[in-house]
């Protein structure tokens, strides 16, 4: 009998839960606005299981997005994974949060199989592209190969979390119904389009990021929140945007890449667990 899981996603702005069993997902709830995490968290949970005649005892995995991301909504999905593996023994799994909003990609390509590329993508277009295109109206709009992106997550002060993937060499589709498989080296796979994480999670300026990787042979390709208010601040000649319904995580693909993790037996220890943050936390002590 495959296990019960509870995924989580509130790393960014919007937030979302999902149940699963096994690699079977069965529901996914988005919260009903941004920073709702600690009102909807668990009314969303109860929602879920009450729709599938569950207990929340019988959750067997619990899989969160653990950073990095927002200070606030990383505490939240850690202290509740504690909570419950504690409480019901549930083995949790930790996931990177880059890493699960560049899962939204292999999404994004299955779109792009059957749809034409006008609505779907996004991008800072050249005036040879745009003449180019004006004389190929008639025409369906060619995919282009995407060989680079990015995610992009704000970090406060003018700085960012930022991860890089490339295409690999591996073009044939292994499983369609897969998608990012992490590495023993600690980067992922995204089996159906070949893409590994070559700069791990990391933080840096818009700047910095733009020198260099935007003077690639390829275009780089961008998702994340960091783009909500910043996305002119990435504008360059060789950026391209994915399309804004892409940019965040999500808690269905929290349980994907967990249910990898969880087959290789890479379960948490619910007392050494703590967010990713990359950096301390901006507290300030109000005067009274």
């Amino acid at each position: 009998m495959p296990p019960l899981i509870l995924a989580v996603e509130t790393s960014s702005r919007t937030g979302s839960v999902a149940i699963a069993l096994g690699e079977n997902l069965l529901a996914e709830t988005k919260f009903a606005g941004p920073s709702r995490h600690s009102a909807e968290l668990f009314p969303s949970i109860c929602h879920l299981l009450d729709r599938f005649s569950r207990k929340p005892d019988q959750i067997e995995h619990i899989y969160i997005s653990v950073g990095p991301g927002s200070f606030t909504g990383l505490r939240i999905a850690v202290t509740m994974a504690k909570t419950m593996s504690l409480a019901n023994a549930a083995k949790i799994v930790a996931v990177d949060s880059l890493d699960v909003a560049a899962a939204n990609i292999p999404l994004l390509i299955e779109h792009r199989l059957s749809a034409d590329l006008s609505g779907v993508l996004s991008s800072v277009a050249l005036a040879k592209e745009e003449a180019q295109a004006k004389s190929e109206t008639s025409a369906k709009a060619e995919v282009p190969s995407i060989e680079n992106l990015a995610v992009v997550v704000d970090a406060k002060r003018n700085q960012f979390f930022i991860a890089v993937y490339q295409k690999t060499q591996q073009s044939q589709i292994v499983n369609r119904q897969s998608s990012l498989v992490r590495r023993p080296c600690g980067g992922i796979v995204n089996q159906p389009t070949g893409y590994e994480k070559i700069v791990q999670d990391s933080l840096m300026t818009s700047d910095e990021f733009l020198e260099k990787f935007a003077a690639l042979d390829q275009p780089i390709w961008l998702l994340g929140d960091g783009l909500l208010y910043y996305k002119d601040k990435f504008k360059s000649a060789g950026i391209r945007f994915f399309d804004e319904q892409y940019w965040s995580p999500r808690a269905s693909k929290v349980h994907l890449l967990g249910w990898q993790l969880a087959l290789a037996g890479r379960f948490s220890d619910p007392l050494t667990l703590t967010p990713n943050y990359l950096l301390r936390p901006d507290i300030k002590i109000k005067p009274r």
